[in-house]
């Protein structure tokens, strides 16, 4: 019989779970409004979007997955009362070289720097080379979103490539530092 230990989808103080196409697009659309969360979220101009609009790319989200399998998209929910926090993302899956991308956010203001965002990556990353068997992955992460960079250093990734001045926010020019780890280096951190 298989045995298998390892929790895959929970951390101490959040889970991951699928979209809830009833409640999530109304708690994903507040954060949309928060321009500092779209920044350190994406690379994209932020934009406000509604409800409506969120649940229209919760079905583009879902229609990917289904077809073209190379996202795995999850939600981050707390523990404590299972409310939306934030979502996790391995995308821009290479599987014939093993190369994923990771992306992830923690929602509201008041959720931020409690630690969710390293026990999501912790697990996004246990999924990424235990679950999907991947080689590598990579993340690219704007110069302003210092918080973002120390949690990737912590988690052992290495930066490989600096875009200088490569991306323009409020008229100054940043950095984009693309950040990498390999099977191998998370195998041996988890390890010790």
């Amino acid at each position: 019989m298989l045995d298998i230990q390892t929790q895959l989808f929970e951390a101490q103080d959040v889970r991951f779970g699928p979209i809830d196409h009833e409640t999530h697009p109304d708690i994903e659309s507040k954060w949309t409004h928060d321009a500092e969360f779209m920044r350190l979220l994406d690379l994209k101009p932020a934009r406000p979007l509604s409800p409506a609009m969120v649940k229209k790319q919760y079905e583009a989200i879902e229609k990917e997955m289904d077809e073209d399998k190379n996202l795995f998209y999850f939600t981050i929910r707390a523990r404590e009362d299972d409310r939306l926090i934030g979502k996790a993302l391995v995308e821009w899956i290479d599987w014939t070289n093993g190369n994923g991308f990771l992306r992830l956010g923690i929602g509201a203001a008041e959720d931020r720097r409690k630690g969710y965002g390293s026990q999501a990556l912790s697990m996004l990353l246990r999924y990424a080379f235990s679950e999907l068997n991947l080689y590598r992955v990579t993340a690219v992460v704007p110069a302003y979103n210092e918080g973002a960079l120390h949690l990737f250093q912590k988690f052992g990734f290495v930066e490989e490539i600096r875009r200088r001045q490569a991306m323009n926010r409020d008229g100054q020019l940043w950095d984009l530092v693309s950040f990498g780890l390999l099977n191998a280096e998370w195998r041996e951190q988890a390890k010790g």
